[in-house]
């Protein structure tokens, strides 16, 4: 597999373990420091869990103290759901974040888009 990325990872969760491949700290539009962008090579295993997302599910506001999710917190979230059925991850990521913001407004897109292979 290759890839490149703006500024957000690829998160592969292999065996229970989770591998993330960085992407360059830089958006996609036009951009002042603009540089060329990283191309990475990943062999993947039968089996492997392939999770890209933009920012918004980890920056929604919610929870006790209205605060960020962050992406930490979305990486255990996919972590503990990965061996689940990829319907019920959906199921599950989407109950979470409804949970989490509660009655507060979404403000950014969200993305996530995970296969197995």
């Amino acid at each position: 597999m290759l890839f490149s990325g703006a500024n957000n990872t690829l998160t592969v969760v292999r065996n229970n373990e989770m591998i993330e491949l960085e992407g360059d700290k830089q958006p996609v539009g036009n951009y002042k420091d603009a540089k060329p962008f990283t191309l990475k090579e990943f062999t993947c295993q039968a089996g492997d869990i392939i999770y890209l997302f933009t920012d918004g599910y980890a920056d929604q506001f919610g929870g006790p103290k209205g605060k960020k999710l962050k992406s930490k917190v979305l990486k255990e979230i996919l972590l503990n759901i990965s061996t689940d059925n990829l319907n019920v991850q959906r199921e599950k990521l989407l109950g979470f974040l409804e949970e989490w913001k509660g009655d507060l407004e979404q403000l950014d897109d969200i993305s996530v888009f995970g296969f197995k292979v």
